[in-house]
């Protein structure tokens, strides 16, 4: 089993998860035009895909989705809140709704959702499985919840959620009303509550931890290493970063 992922950030974001030839694409915030080109950088070419999995309708994780799925005839898995909000009856593409708190198989990967408190229609993120190992994913939550620390326990890999350091993000130029929702429960996840999550969680399995959806103007990398590595126990260094402009490459577990 391995992932890689074509980018993170509020300009777009996608991941790949591979196991014994299925590939999965969990969202797409891209052109068709540029998640072809990631995921040639990959090695991959669209038509290789299984798939696409969405965890809500955010332009940054949605946007090309569609799009991508319709151009090379894949199917997608979206909630039933998620493809109201995205009107994906109206895409022209195979659609299969899910439950948030249901696993499913697509070839030799099971994929479980569980809902998260995001500013969205019904969101949810992902924990991927061949059976012997488990990747969590979770890139848009505003609150930690038990439930989440819950599916995210045991994990042999971990890309979660740095969206912004809290006084980077006051001091900085949005308007208040963003940077209410932004540090809201219902928003992002600031570097201390995710690694306040990583201390919580069953850590004993742990071989990658990647911080995803950084903020390009209220928070940094070194800043998010720092915070996960303290909750870890490990050196600064160790920990990954999802870039906005190259993602990061191919992690085998």
């Amino acid at each position: 089993m391995r992932f890689a992922a074509l980018g993170s950030g509020s300009a777009g974001n996608g991941l790949v998860v591979e196991a014994a030839g299925t590939r999965l694409l969990l969202d797409c915030g891209f052109t068709v035009e540029e998640a072809e080109r990631r995921l040639a950088r990959l090695g991959l070419a669209a038509a290789e895909l299984a798939g696409i999995v969405v965890t809500h309708e955010h332009g940054d994780h949605l946007d090309g989705a569609l799009p991508l799925a319709r151009r090379h005839r894949l199917p997608v898995w979206m909630t039933h809140g998620t493809s109201r909000a995205a009107r994906a009856e109206a895409a022209g593409v195979r659609v299969t709704l899910i439950d948030g708190h249901a696993a499913f198989g697509v070839g030799a990967l099971s994929v479980q959702p569980f809902p998260v408190p995001h500013d969205a229609r019904e969101p949810v993120q992902y924990v991927f499985s061949d059976g012997a190992r488990r990747l969590g994913v979770l890139t848009d939550i505003g609150l930690p919840t038990r439930h989440v620390e819950a599916m995210l326990s045991g994990c042999d890999a971990l890309v979660i959620e740095c969206n912004h350091d809290p006084g980077m993000l006051a001091a900085g130029p949005y308007p208040g009303w963003l940077k209410a929702r932004i540090a809201g429960p219902f928003g992002h996840l600031a570097n201390a509550a995710a690694a306040a999550l990583v201390a919580a969680i069953d850590r004993s399995r742990l071989r990658h931890v990647l911080a995803a959806h950084l903020s390009e103007r209220n928070n940094r990398p070194a800043l998010a290493r720092a915070a996960l590595a303290a909750a870890l126990g490990c050196a600064p260094e160790w920990v990954g970063i999802a870039g906005q402009a190259d993602g990061f490459g191919w992690r085998e577990l």
